[in-house]
């Protein structure tokens, strides 16, 4: 019976495949290498992640989604269709239940891509739940109750902020800011600053290795490589955790500002649950330094991170698809 019915969280930095009875069995970027020259898939997940700022001409990498939507619905289906077929092997008798996430600002034409892909891919039926929901839902958080839940889920390309009750959606907003975005501000800023240019994975590894949303009591350094801007040749600078602070105040600026939003638009009831509860994060963006602290500074309402912030969504997924029966009021088709 192991994967028949799959829970994948279709993110824009990772995918994450659930499988029925194994748990999370994939946890891989979504990035794709493609030839430029005869348009073959030439490596999926980790081997193409891998590949990236590092390839000759002839290939081409690349992320099909982009805040949380599909951006090149092709790759896509074949980057699911790879997924799939690693999880259920690619000769079978037949074809898996899939429940895939989406972000709860999506449009109807997008979330027929995402149905499409899925189908595409080798998908027997395809549900799609929102994010949010799936987040609480793989959080253990008690949605089924007539009572007030928020989530602040923050991945890769977007924010999701919810408040549940009744296992749906009472208020939501979604912001495309997240993880990537604070990449890209700590990459402007070292540009700005020091004339280095550096990549994708030396961002990240900045903001995971002294990234914080406020000041540290002890500062910590981290050694940056990237090529000079002016002479074109490599060099090392080192940066400090209240520099990155800085750079990356905007983007958490609005991510605070869409918390912000949907508290001020909770009804009354809600929101007094939610002062006794407090705010539920999910997300790997989530696991940031102090950013916990920063929410319930601004909010005056505690925060607290969920256990597996970054398996959250995909265990969502998972235990959705087979609680079917009771959320099938609440998921898009």
């Amino acid at each position: 019976m192991f994967g028949r019915q799959l829970g994948i969280d279709l993110g824009t930095a990772n995918v994450l495949v659930f499988v029925k009875g194994r748990g999370i069995v994939i946890n891989e970027p979504s990035v794709v290498a493609i030839s430029t020259v005869d348009n073959r898939i030439e490596a999926v997940g980790d081997a193409a992640n891998q590949m990236l700022g590092r390839t000759p001409g002839s290939i081409q990498v690349i992320r099909p989604m982009r805040s949380g939507v599909i951006a090149d619905y092709v790759v896509t289906e074949a980057m699911l269709r790879y997924f799939i077929h690693k999880v259920c092997g690619r000769f079978r008798l037949w074809k898996p239940d899939v429940m895939v996430s989406v972000p709860c600002g999506v449009t109807s034409v997008e979330r027929r891509a995402v149905t499409d892909a899925a189908f595409s891919a080798g998908a027997r039926e395809v549900y799609l739940i929102e994010e949010p929901l799936a987040a609480a839902i793989g959080a253990n958080v008690p949605i089924n109750f007539p009572s007030g839940n928020m989530i602040v889920n923050i991945g890769g390309g977007t924010t999701e902020v919810a408040v549940i009750s009744l296992n749906g959606i009472v208020v939501q907003r979604s912001e495309r800011v997240g993880g990537n975005r604070i990449d890209e501000a700590i990459g402007a800023y070292i540009r700005r600053r020091y004339n280095l240019n550096i990549g994708d994975h030396m961002a990240e590894e900045v903001k995971i290795g002294v990234g914080s949303a406020l000041p540290l009591a002890e500062t910590l350094r981290h050694e940056v490589r990237g090529r000079d801007q002016i002479l074109g040749l490599p060099r090392t600078v080192t940066v400090t955790s209240d520099e990155i602070t800085e750079a990356i105040a905007e983007p958490l600026e609005q991510i605070v500002s869409t918390v912000k939003y949907v508290l001020e638009r909770t009804p009354p009831e809600l929101s007094s649950d939610i002062i006794d509860k407090g705010l539920v994060m999910t997300g790997g963006t989530s696991m940031l330094r102090h950013l916990d602290r920063l929410l319930s500074t601004v909010t005056g309402i505690p925060c607290h991170v969920a256990e597996r912030p970054l398996d959250c969504v995909a265990l969502g997924t998972g235990l959705a698809l087979e609680n079917l029966h009771i959320l099938k009021k609440s998921l898009g088709r």
